[in-house]
């Protein structure tokens, strides 16, 4: 049974790791398009982003392509950007980590909600500076959906994640005039919608200290300064993401402020 049991384990890695791979390829290429304002649906095809060459089938394998091609284009050898391996990498890293963490379960469902849309905004995001206010929104819809499977307690969780996640920035951004945007508020609506406030709390911390961790160093090495453009939407995806890994051990810790239960989809 052991013997059986590792290899479901191994085959589930490896299927995890494939398909986020899949995905995050998916994402890159809806979010360099939405960004250029191209379709990324029906008969849109790929192509070198030097030469505009279509590319075949052998040349959009995730990962193996980009190695197997060097980081090169195989019509005009060109450099392909770091941004599509990058992509696809992470994803899989990620898909593969959170249905280790998770298991098959509507947990697993939500955190893969999270994290792939965290990634296209996030890519979107660096790339212009700007968050799409129906991919972050399709996120909370998509997550509060979900949370109809455990009835209105988590449906309330949701909605009111959404208000906080929404609320926070929005303080921020009203105190600061105008320091952060608004696309970050409508962000973590969607994230708190999905994770439920108790998560939307860590979240929001881990995504502030995340910042922090990177900004402030630049700051005093003088490689930036107060009033450059930095975006948020980055690191609040990665405190989502730490949260989906840490969020019932925290809400654990802070027990007495929260309550020890953790909520649906987390765990009762």
């Amino acid at each position: 049974m052991g013997f059986y049991s590792r290899i479901y384990d191994i085959v589930a890695v490896i299927s995890a790791l494939v398909g986020g791979a899949c995905i995050g390829s998916f994402i890159n290429a809806a979010a360099m398009r939405t960004v250029a304002e191209r379709k990324w649906w029906g008969r849109e095809r790929s192509a070198c982003d030097s030469c505009g060459t279509l590319l075949r089938p052998a040349d959009l394998l995730p990962v193996v392509s980009f190695v197997i091609l060097r980081g090169r284009c195989r019509y005009c050898g060109a450099s392909i950007r770091p941004r599509h391996l990058a992509a696809e990498v992470v994803c899989a890293a990620l898909t593969a980590a959170l249905a280790a963490r998770w298991g098959v379960s509507a947990a697993l469902a939500v955190s893969l909600a999270v994290s792939w849309f965290s990634l296209f905004n996030s890519l979107t995001d660096i790339e212009n500076g700007y968050i799409y206010d129906m991919w972050a929104l399709a996120l909370g819809a998509a997550g509060l959906a979900m949370r109809l499977a455990g009835g209105w307690p988590a449906v309330r969780e949701g909605i009111l994640g959404a208000l906080l996640g929404f609320g926070v920035i929005a303080v921020i951004i009203l105190v600061s005039r105008g320091g952060m945007g608004w696309g970050d508020a409508v962000l973590m609506c969607g994230i708190g919608g999905a994770v439920g406030w108790k998560y939307c709390i860590f979240s929001l911390y881990a995504g502030f200290l995340a910042g922090g961790l990177v900004v402030l160093p630049l700051m005093l090495a003088n490689k930036l300064k107060r009033k450059d453009a930095i975006p948020l939407g980055p690191f609040l995806a990665v405190g989502s993401v730490i949260t989906l890994f840490l969020g019932n051990e925290l809400i654990f810790r802070f027990r007495s402020l929260l309550g020890a239960y953790p909520g649906w989809p987390w765990g009762n």
